[in-house]
């Protein structure tokens, strides 16, 4: 009998942590990479160190250096995760609704899937440049330690962290304009966020903004993601509704 309550209480307690486990859900992308627009085509190529483009990276890099123990630096320090879920949670204060897989499964399928296919317009220039990250090449420890050493070879040009964070925005912006301003201030932060981390150059962040501002306008060619955005829109419309 005691073994029998054993497995009950185990099986319990898997039941529950299912929708924990289920809330990530694999993307689909709406493009490939081949099909978006190429950054290495229309972006200008990283600041070279001998240029005034790079003293402005340097100036910013010690302005966000000098933010890292203010409450602005813990805010970057937030800003550093990657991952849809995680994304959704922070965006959801300005948002002003609970965004989530399981409590707006619509708009939550468009996010990732958005987010998934946004992200790939900077992966050739990141591939192709090669650009070092800030606290490699200043030799400094950064705000996030923990991700160093699986970023040290990333390359910098264009920011992925202000792509995702940007593209976030303009699509959040997509499903309520009304909440456009303040969405759109967490999404600017976002990307100067991994200048205060030390992560990324200025450059890189306004690089990766214009990434996500054309892999966006990409998006709106493609009938599946409008259809994605209708029914996320129109899931909205009943969140709106049933909060009056």
């Amino acid at each position: 009998m005691k073994q029998f309550h054993i497995y009950t209480i185990f099986a319990a307690i898997v039941t529950l942590m299912m929708p924990m486990v289920t809330m990530a859900q694999k993307p689909t992308a709406y493009f490939s990479k081949d099909q978006l627009p190429n950054a290495i085509n229309y972006l200008p190529e990283p600041p070279d160190t001998a240029s005034t483009r790079f003293v402005y990276d340097l100036t910013q890099y010690y302005w966000g250096k000098s933010l890292r123990e203010t409450d602005r630096g813990r805010q970057a320090k937030r800003n550093a995760i990657f991952d849809t879920d995680t994304m959704l949670v922070q965006f959801s204060d300005v948002f002003g609704y609970e965004l989530s897989a399981t409590a707006t499964p619509a708009i939550y399928k468009v996010i990732n899937n958005g987010l998934y296919t946004i992200h790939f317009g900077g992966t050739k220039a990141k591939n192709h440049y090669k650009r070092k990250r800030p606290y490699t090449r200043m030799a400094e420890p950064s705000l996030v330690p923990e991700d160093e050493e699986e970023l040290r070879h990333n390359g910098s040009y264009p920011s992925g962290h202000t792509i995702v964070g940007w593209g976030m925005a303009l699509l959040l912006c997509e499903i309520n304009p009304d909440a456009q301003d303040a969405i759109l201030q967490l999404g600017y932060e976002w990307g100067q966020s991994r200048v205060i981390a030390g992560y990324h150059w200025q450059s890189d962040i306004d690089a990766g903004r214009m990434v996500a501002a054309a892999c966006y306008a990409r998006l709106h060619t493609s009938e599946t993601f409008m259809e994605d955005m209708r029914q996320a829109r129109k899931e909205f419309e009943s969140l709106k509704a049933a909060k009056k």
